[in-house]
């Protein structure tokens, strides 16, 4: 993954005011976790508003890319919530969901807001992603979780 895209991204996402928490292998390395991963995963704040600001920044990061065009608020509204945004020039993709099922959402996971790089990133805590990571059938998510329970020092119930 192209760490200066990546940046760029988020930078894009501050820039417009996008409200959003990162989640998943990107978050773990935020929170010095490094573990390869080939997507961004964003957990949006599920509102219309934060939809369009969330295509301009989209717009910005990649000019003369159509796919922000094509992200509408319904998509991320709607019943299945989740968007994959991946620009014709680019390897990065961007997973856009507003809620993990019926357990997670923009507001209910545990953030925390933090500089990487000069850009401000909303990031969801080490707790947060134990949590989100624990409870899935995944393998790579339960070894995330093993890693984050031992890293961070968590109990199996956090």
């Amino acid at each position: 993954m192209d760490q200066a895209e990546v940046l760029r991204v988020l930078r894009a996402l501050d820039r417009a005011g996008v409200e959003y928490v990162l989640i998943g292998a990107t978050a773990m390395g935020v929170h010095g976790v490094v573990r390869g991963t080939e997507h961004v995963d964003l957990l949006l704040q599920a509102t219309a508003e934060n939809i369009r600001r969330l295509r301009a920044a989209l717009a910005a990061a990649y000019p003369g890319d159509p796919g922000a065009r094509r992200i509408r608020s319904g998509d991320l509204l709607g019943d299945y919530p989740a968007v994959r945004f991946g620009p014709a020039d680019s390897d990065l993709y961007l997973d856009l969901l507003t809620k993990l099922d019926e357990f997670a959402s923009f507001e209910s996971v545990e953030a925390v807001t933090t500089k990487v790089e000069g850009v401000r990133v909303r990031v969801a805590t080490p707790r947060a992603l134990y949590r989100l990571k624990a409870g899935t059938l995944r393998p790579l998510d339960q070894r995330d979780a093993a890693i984050l329970r031992r890293r961070f020092d968590l109990e199996e119930g956090d």
